[in-house]
């Protein structure tokens, strides 16, 4: 079934420092407060610990108690729930987003780019696969964080997907990088683009600025806010991306990469 509107409800919020317990509670609370229909919901990249370096001791297996938190919560809601942590599997460790569908569906993304100026790199597997998922005659494309310095991985290949999804934990004093690259990748891939993040201090004593914004396929800005926390939701329209590429074909003009 095809939907003209896809709401995208952006949580922009601080995150305890690796306390599991106290962020599912935040979040929780958060979203039983949206009033508004929701049907996709984002939260930020490890969004139950923060950008930490400790999987060995914080990472759950699939079957954990953060992933049934997400199908209780997805179920109960009627909504879309994704958001990234960290996961272990098979003795190896993935910042992983994973898309909980109402219907207990799950699907994931893992993170492609590691951050090795962080040690990321030491800590987790890289992803290999990009995921594109489907809501509605809608297709949203899966990335995290330091994947949006990239533009080869996002590259749009014709119209294969319609919005650049982008959960972050994205330090302030990089603050200029993470608009510019989200208004790039909107324009470069005539597409809409929704970047997550959060605010706050972690446990490191980095600073996070928010900035979450939508960006739509002409590089416009279409919601952003600053670095306090909110919970906003925002309506993509599909007939304006379709006239904007019809008007605009650039897409028809661009190299081909293939991706597995």
């Amino acid at each position: 079934m095809r939907s003209e509107q896809l709401k995208f409800t952006v949580i922009q919020s601080d995150i305890v420092w690796e306390d599991k317990g106290a962020n599912l509670m935040q979040f929780e609370d958060i979203i039983s407060s949206i009033e508004s229909t929701k049907n996709i919901v984002v939260l930020p990249e490890m969004f139950t610990t923060g950008f930490s370096m400790a999987p060995s001791r914080l990472a759950e297996p699939m079957e954990g108690k953060t992933i049934k938190w997400m199908i209780a919560t997805a179920t109960k809601h009627r909504c879309i729930l994704t958001g990234s942590l960290m996961i272990e599997e098979n003795g190896h460790y993935f910042n992983r987003l994973v898309w909980v569908q109402p219907d207990g569906q799950i699907i994931h993304y893992d993170k492609r780019h590691l951050f090795c100026f962080a040690g990321e790199d030491k800590h987790y597997e890289a992803g290999h696969k990009r995921k594109i998922v489907s809501v509605n005659g809608w297709r949203i494309n899966l990335q995290v964080c330091y994947d949006l310095r990239f533009p080869v991985w996002a590259r749009n290949q014709g119209e294969e997907y319609d919005v650049l999804l982008y959960v972050a934990n994205w330090p302030a004093q990089r603050s200029l990088a993470w608009r510019t690259l989200l208004q790039a990748r909107a324009i470069e891939n005539m597409c809409y683009v929704v970047g997550v993040n959060r605010v706050g201090k972690d446990g490191k004593n980095h600073v996070y600025a928010g900035e979450s914004s939508v960006f739509g396929p002409l590089g416009e800005i279409l919601w952003q806010h600053g670095n306090t926390a909110v919970c906003h939701t925002i309506a993509l329209d599909k007939t304006t991306l379709l006239k904007t590429r019809a008007d605009f074909p650039f897409l028809a003009d661009r190299d081909a990469f293939l991706f597995t």
